[in-house]
């Protein structure tokens, strides 16, 4: 397993739309990569030197960048807020599509609306991404790094908006807030560490190809 190639997938809901993906591909996980419960990180594949590694969203970048996998699949957002320089992207998976965007509460006054404002306090997992996108504007964004439960910051107190990632807005509504600005469209990329791909261009490029494939069969249809 230590020789095949790793590849770097994120947990939740973005694994689902990957699974048929995969399969398309040929890139069938053991069974236990399915479990939810299990406690395994690295998983190998049926028929081939292939292995996954389950992480976080976020992670899945750094361990591509890293060289410890050298392939992953991970959303624009992350990209957009590490850059990382070791990073190629050779292709847009066309999954997992969301909108990484500006929510505040329902109701403020027109005194607070954006384009008066000079200062901002956000809480938000993107403080880069979010700092560039309201110093274009003239706004100082004061971030806030929250890893989850975004949507308590601005009933709680801790900040006016927040930045965050949108697909259908319900958890937005049902903690008060409303989405008032897209920052980017997200999707979920094929991403490859740049140096593996120099020293093992056949392999990688060979399974870029076939994930190409499995794309556009996938939109075709």
């Amino acid at each position: 397993m230590t020789n095949g190639l790793v590849i770097a997938v994120p947990k939740g809901r973005i694994l689902e739309e990957l699974a048929p993906l995969l399969k398309k591909v040929g890139i069938v996980p053991e069974k236990a990569f399915f479990d939810d419960n299990e406690r395994q990180l690295q998983f190998a594949c049926v028929g081939s030197d292939i292995s996954l590694i389950r992480v976080r969203s976020f992670d899945v970048a750094t361990f591509v960048a890293f060289g410890a996998a050298q392939l992953g699949v991970c959303g624009s957002d992350v990209l957009m807020e590490h850059n990382y320089s070791d990073l190629y992207t050779p292709l847009n998976l066309n999954i997992g599509h969301c909108h990484l965007s500006v929510a505040e509460p329902e109701g403020l006054s027109e005194k607070e609306d954006l384009s008066r404002m000079s200062h901002l306090r956000i809480a938000t997992k993107y403080p880069h991404v979010t700092q560039k996108y309201f110093a274009q504007r003239g706004i100082q964004a004061e971030c806030i790094k929250l890893s989850g439960a975004m949507e308590l910051a601005p009933k709680l107190g801790l900040s006016g908006r927040i930045v965050d990632l949108v697909s259908s807005g319900r958890t937005l509504k049902a903690n008060g807030l409303r989405e008032v600005e897209i920052i980017a469209t997200i999707s979920s990329r094929l991403i490859v560490n740049r140096s593996a791909f120099k020293t093992r261009s056949g392999e990688i490029g060979a399974l870029i190809e076939r994930f190409r494939e499995a794309v556009e069969e996938r939109h075709a249809n």
